[in-house]
C-alpha cells in the first residue's frame, strides 16, 4: 500500500482492489498446485506418475517464470511498483521463451501459455497503474 495517504482517488482504489483480489486468487491458485505437487511427491516418492521423457529445459524455464510472476504478485501488495515490475517482466521473458519454443500456430501448445501469461501480467500492469497514479497525486513536503 504505497502512498495510500495521498490516494484519495476512487478509481486509483478501484483498480488496487481489483488487482489484489485478482492476484491473490492466483497466487492462492499457484500454492495450491506446488502443495498438491509436494504431496504427491511425499506420499508417493514420485514428482509425477504421469511425467513425460525429455521435457526441455524451456518448459521448465516457463514454469518457475509463471511462479514467480505469481510470487511478484503477492509481492506488489506491499511494494506495488517493485512486484507489478516483476510480474510484467517475467511474464514477458515467459512469453519469449515460448516463441523460441516453437513456431507461432494457432494451436492449443501456442495459445494457453499465452492466455496464462496474460493472466497473470494484467494484475501486473494494474499495480503499476496503481503506483503512477499514487506517485502522481503525491503531495511534496515543502509546499506547505
Amino acid at each position: 500500500m504505497a502512498n495510500t495517504k495521498y490516494t484519495s482517488d476512487r478509481a486509483t482504489k478501484w483498480i488496487r482492489w481489483v488487482a489484489r483480489i485478482w492476484g491473490a486468487l492466483i497466487v492462492a491458485y499457484v500454492l495450491l498446485m506446488l502443495i498438491g505437487y509436494g504431496w504427491n511427491w511425499v506420499t508417493t516418492g514420485l514428482a509425477d506418475p504421469h511425467e513425460v521423457e525429455d521435457v526441455s529445459l524451456i518448459t521448465y524455464l516457463g514454469l518457475a517464470l509463471m511462479v514467480l510472476g505469481a510470487l511478484a504478485l503477492g509481492i506488489a501488495w506491499r511494494w506495488e511498483r517493485l512486484g507489478g515490475t516483476i510480474a510484467v517482466v517475467s511474464q514477458l521473458v515467459f512469453l519469449m521463451l515460448s516463441l523460441i519454443e516453437g513456431p507461432i500456430r494457432l494451436d492449443l501448445h501456442f495459445l494457453v501459455p499465452c492466455l496464462m501469461s496474460i493472466t497473470v501480467a494484467t494484475p501486473g500492469v494494474l499495480f503499476l497503474v496503481c503506483w503512477w497514479r499514487s506517485r502522481k497525486r503525491a503531495i511534496p513536503q515543502n509546499s506547505i
